[in-house]
Formats: structure tokens, sequence, C-alpha cells
């Protein structure tokens, strides 16, 4: 089913069908219900990994000081504080996320580690970013893309906003190869709702976030979708046998 936004256009919200207009409302809904917990939930569900995850990312950036880096999908700030040291005073990090409940817990964050002299939040949609072409050295967006109702037109303005050479990098749930890997990991990811229910006293927001992992395109259909965004040299990584895929693409440099 296209993501493409028109007029009586349906998309999918978990395993439900529904317009395209309404998705954007529920998942704020869902995202609103989860930011206090966020953090200790994906420790949950990710066992500790996604720690990992986050710093083979950080290593694939190749951000130094002076760099300028838009965290997309942000939310709650771990990827930006890891940031903000490593573009120094003279770089600038973008917290940025479409949802005010994960930004005001990613502002307070920030605030409290003393990261706001070169962090800034941003509440933004990631299909047409309010930023000028070429500002960015690189764009990330961490377990976010899924949650995106137009994937194709938040790969278009990634791109335009990137400067020559720079990079997205796309952290994702994705499809395990391996079928015992895939069996146990569909097992271990039915507890999340339960889990959910335990901590966060929401058993349907988890339910939901299960399903957009199941709905989210497999690892060589992102690929293709970001190379019809335009950008080039792409490739992914998968970690965790496919559990979890890092893709990585280029803007082209000016001729």
């Amino acid at each position: 089913m296209s993501d493409k936004d028109a007029a009586g256009a349906t998309t999918h919200f978990g395993y439900e069908t529904v317009p395209v207009a309404e998705k954007q409302q529920r998942v704020g809904q869902v995202f609103r219900s989860v930011a206090q917990r966020y953090d200790v939930m994906n420790d949950l569900m990710s066992l500790g990994t996604h720690r990992l995850m986050k710093r083979f990312t950080i290593e694939l950036s190749g951000l130094r000081k002076g760099h300028k880096v838009l965290d997309l999908a942000g939310g709650t700030g771990d990827f930006s504080l890891r940031f903000s040291p490593i573009v120094g005073a003279e770089g600038q990090v973008v917290l940025a996320d479409i949802n005010e409940a994960m930004l005001a817990v990613g502002r307070d964050r920030i605030i409290d580690k003393g990261a706001d002299f070169n962090v800034e939040v941003a509440q933004v949609n990631a299909e047409c970013l309010p930023f000028a072409d070429n500002t960015f050295d690189c764009i990330t967006i961490a377990y976010g893309l899924r949650n995106v109702t137009n994937k194709e037109a938040a790969l278009a303005s990634m791109r335009r906003v990137l400067k020559p050479g720079g990079r997205v990098l796309v952290l994702e749930f994705s499809k395990p190869k391996n079928e015992i890997v895939r069996k146990g990991y569909d097992a271990f990811s039915k507890l999340w709702p339960l889990a959910g229910k335990v901590i966060a006293n929401d058993a349907e927001s988890y339910q939901y976030l299960v399903e957009s992992i199941r709905m989210h395109p497999d690892q060589e259909t992102l690929l293709g979708m970001m190379q019809d965004a335009g950008l080039t040299d792409c490739k992914y990584h998968d970690l965790m046998n496919g559990v979890c895929a890092i893709h990585v693409g280029f803007k082209p440099a000016e001729s």
C-alpha cells in the first residue's frame, strides 16, 4: 500500500487501515501516552541492546567538531546528548520531533545534562522539514521512520536539507533473516504490550509499536526508497541478524 497523501487515501496504523489524515493524530496519541516511560521501555524491549545499536550508528555518522546534525524523531534526546560533545561548541545539534510530549522530556534532559549550549529543540514534521536547503552534515532518524505516514516525502525532505556529501542514517527495527531468530523475536515482541501494561499502564500503545514494526519495509525495500529519494551510495548493516538495521545514504556532491 502506498503511503502517499491524497484525497481519500488510506495507510496503515499498525495492522489497521486508516485515512491518511488520521494516522498522524493517532501516532501522536501513542507517543503522548508513552513519553514519560519511553526510555525505560526501550531498555526492556531491546534488552538494553538499543544502546549498542546507537553507538554503532554514531560510529557510522562521520561527525566531528563543528558539524551540524539533525536528530530527527529524536524524542527524549538520547542521540542528541551523545552528539553534543562530538560536534562541540562550534557545532550544533537540532533535536527534532513532531510530538510535543516527547520533546518536553527531551528538552528537560538536555537542560539537566547541561547540553543546551549547542542543542536546539524544534517541533517539526519529517515530511516537510522547515530548514533551508543544504543545512546539515548528518541526519539521523532512530526508531522513527516507521511512524511516518509518507516515508518517501520524509526521505526526500531529508535529502533536501542535507549538505552535499552529507549522510542520512536510518536506525530501525527490521526483518530477521534467520527463521529461528525471527520466530524467537516474534514471540518475545508479543510480550511488549503486557510489559507496557505493567510498567506504563498502556498495553494498546505498545501493541501498536509491535504492529508498526511488522508493517515497516524490509531492508531491501527501504534501501530502494532511499535511492528513489536521490540518495547515493546507499547500503545497510544488519544488527542482531536483521532484528534491526542501519541504512546509510549520501547526498551527491554538487558538480
